[in-house]
């Protein structure tokens, strides 16, 4: 048999600016000329109708900005908006207005798609786009702590389908994930708060020094300070992206997922909560969760547990929610539920990242049903004593 082995090399690409919309800034026209193209790229732009509330003039900067670099870029249509949201995830309609408006563009596979803001509509948009023509080229600009710092600068798409979080998506390298830190400066204080526990996560797994920055910063970050934001979001998009870049698995063929440390619970969480509770407060509680669970399991000391738990509700999350202990169709809390849904998504076994140190991680490959439900009945019984006390 004859064997040859090529291996196809990606370049991913993650800048960081400011107001990359202004007339004057070149950021993205020079985005555009490193394909040399033979004649102007078209763009059609999707932006999240939440970040257009707050943001009133974007579609205007975007247009003017257009037209001063008329000679390296043309707006195919009007900006397109989207709800925002993971609401827009869980009604496939919205993938099929995403495909409607890049026919009726008449869009190629020389054009470029750009959408701006929140980790939803980030998946949404980009799932059609690596779908439609079998793959546009597309622009990610984040315009949350959540998505600048983790969901926006990866390679995964998707959205929610059987009742399941990103049941329907694909694997597929943007062209950019332009980071423009302006766009956190408008956010509500939850969704400005909601991207710095994918900072811990991935400290915690990654980077100790990292993580006692986080500590040193706790106070600032408890208080939401731009600068402190703009540190954190920069750090936690550099460690996320070395982890796709060189985790040796960047398209998720193994059952490892390191970087979904909490997320088998804070999937489930979200699902039970009608998504009342957001993904970055889901993840604090998933942690919490995992890190409990390895307490009582003797995989990690309490010290360092009450030192990771400390950090995360001193900067403002919950680690509990009453949604953990609803009781499913089988008497017990349909969170576990999430376990099954976990190895289902991944393929093959079950595999859940935990922490035995600060900076380090380990997999294992099934959970105590027993020690679970004990967890989460010490973060209950947590959260009552912490609520008695603030009386």
């Amino acid at each position: 048999m004859l064997e040859r082995t090529i291996r196809i090399g990606h370049t991913h690409r993650v800048l960081f600016g400011r107001e990359v919309f202004a007339p004057e800034n070149r950021l993205i026209v020079d985005l555009l000329l490193l394909d040399e193209p033979t004649k102007v790229p078209r763009v059609l732009v999707f932006i999240d109708d939440q970040v257009a509330s707050a943001e009133p003039n974007l579609v205007e900067r975007i247009c003017t900005h257009a037209k001063v670099h008329a000679e390296n870029m043309e707006l195919a249509v009007e900006p397109v908006m989207l709800p925002g949201g993971e609401a827009c995830k869980n009604d496939f309609q919205q993938v099929h207005r995403c495909w409607q408006a890049i026919n009726e563009a008449a869009l190629d596979r020389h054009s470029y798609i750009f959408v701006i803001g929140g980790g939803a509509v980030l998946d949404l948009v980009c799932f059609a786009a690596s779908t439609a023509h079998r793959g546009i080229r597309h622009v990610r600009f984040p315009t949350t702590t959540l998505s600048q710092g983790d969901g926006g600068v990866g390679v995964k798409n998707g959205v929610n389908y059987f009742g399941k979080k990103n049941w329907i998506g694909s694997f597929s390298v943007p062209y950019a994930v332009v980071n423009d830190f302006t766009f956190l400066e408008s956010l509500p204080e939850r969704e400005r708060r909601n991207g710095i526990i994918e900072a811990i996560k991935v400290a915690l797994i990654r980077d100790a020094d990292f993580y006692g920055e986080l500590e040193g910063m706790a106070d600032r970050l408890a208080r939401l300070e731009q600068s402190a934001l703009e540190r954190v979001v920069t750090r936690s998009a550099e460690l996320h992206v070395e982890h796709i870049a060189t985790g040796g698995d960047p398209f998720e063929l193994g059952s490892a997922r390191p970087l979904d440390f909490g997320h088998w619970a804070a999937h489930k969480l979200e699902q039970l909560s009608e998504f009342a509770v957001s993904h970055g407060e889901a993840v604090a509680i998933g942690m919490a969760v995992d890190l409990v669970y390895s307490a009582l399991h003797g995989l990690i000391d309490r010290p360092t547990v009450e030192r990771i738990l400390d950090l995360i509700e001193r900067i403002g999350f919950e680690t509990f929610s009453p949604h953990l202990l609803e009781n499913g169709p089988t008497g017990e809390p349909a969170v576990l539920e999430g376990l099954e849904e976990f190895r289902e998504h991944l393929g093959g076994e079950l595999t859940v990242t935990l922490v035995p140190a600060i900076g380090r991680k380990i997999e294992v490959h099934e959970m105590d049903r027993d020690l679970i439900l004990g967890a989460m009945q010490e973060l209950r019984e947590r959260s009552l004593a912490a609520a008695e006390a603030a009386r």
